[in-house]
């Protein structure tokens, strides 16, 4: 068994055999697979089955992030729900297996498209129908009664938007390896103007369209990278997927207006006042890719393509800053 870093292919046989006797039909390889800016992903087959393991990133792991039982356990209690999700097979949350807590799903069929490039052989038209499917996704997500799937704890939405001004500046504290002109700026306007949270609805937290997998009918076959989800206002998670969706130029894909009427009309939610909520969406993915880039900085990332993702986030923090000042 060829080994990989962060996962010892030896060492998760034994565990397997151990608590899901009959899983396996042979010996494992694997490999890591690409696109992973924060928890490491990896394809495992035993030349029969294939699965996909998921652990946090080696070194530097920030308070509350990379918390593999919340992406389980949502996933696993989504799996009823017409929200699209991988079948959850094991949880592991002993550091001892691994080095970290790790789960195993069933890989799933679907292309996962990483960089707008990939997107130019669907056409403008594929573009559009993909970006409203995503859409539709959504509120679909958001219409998930918590209770209803057993995660009526799953978080506090009360506060919600103020505790997360205040998450992701300590997130922003915990990785700074560098100047950010701007970025204090912006959470202090943010912290000065937090709106109520509108309603607890389940949150995935980071989605976009490099976190799903795609048919090829153009439709979504699986969302994948929970690890931020939690119950909380609905505008959030709306808001990070516009502003993710305008970091990529694309023909046919609709613009915000549309893709927030879009969502109105699915899920029947007002979506006034969502500036703040667009400049809080980059702010948080300001803080998320500086981490990623304090990851890099300091040698504690896997795989490659990282080394451009600090120049990201200053645009970001100036996106944020013409959004906020408008109110």
């Amino acid at each position: 068994m060829a080994e990989l870093p962060g996962l010892d292919l030896s060492r998760l046989a034994d565990h397997l055999d151990r608590v899901v006797p009959g899983l396996r039909a042979g010996p494992l390889c694997g490999e890591l697979l690409p696109g992973g800016r924060s928890n490491l992903t990896y394809a495992v087959t035993d030349g029969r089955s294939r699965w996909v393991v998921r652990r946090p990133p080696l070194g530097h792991v920030l308070a509350t992030a990379h918390d593999m039982g919340r992406e389980y356990r949502v996933m696993r209690a989504l799996a009823p729900t017409t929200v699209p999700v991988p079948e959850m097979v094991h949880l592991c949350p002993d550091p001892a297996v691994l080095g970290a807590p790790f789960y195993l799903m069933a890989h799933m069929p679907g292309r996962a498209y990483r960089e707008p490039a990939e997107l130019a052989g669907v056409g403008s038209g594929g573009v559009r129908a993909l970006f409203l499917a995503l859409v539709d996704v959504l509120a679909e997500l958001h219409a998930v009664d918590p209770a209803g799937v057993g995660l009526a704890d799953f978080g506090r939405p009360e506060g919600f938007t103020g505790r997360q001004v205040r998450r992701w500046k300590r997130q922003l504290d915990a990785s700074r390896s560098r100047d950010l002109p701007g970025i204090e700026e912006l959470h202090d306007r943010l912290a000065a103007a937090v709106p109520e949270t509108r309603s607890g609805v389940i949150l995935h937290g980071d989605f976009r369209l490099d976190n799903v997998l795609v048919g090829g009918d153009r439709t979504v076959r699986a969302v994948l990278d929970w690890e931020m989800s939690t119950l909380g206002d609905p505008l959030t998670d709306l808001a990070l997927f516009l502003v993710y969706a305008g970091r990529a130029d694309l023909p046919g894909r609709p613009g915000d207006d549309e893709l927030a009427a879009r969502y109105v009309a699915r899920s029947g939610r007002r979506v006034d006042g969502l500036d703040w909520y667009l400049a809080f969406a980059a702010f948080k993915l300001a803080v998320i890719l500086e981490g990623v880039h304090y990851r890099w900085v300091h040698g504690q990332t896997v795989g490659s393509g990282f080394d451009g993702v600090g120049a990201r986030v200053p645009p970001l923090v100036a996106q944020g800053l013409t959004r906020i000042r408008r109110l």
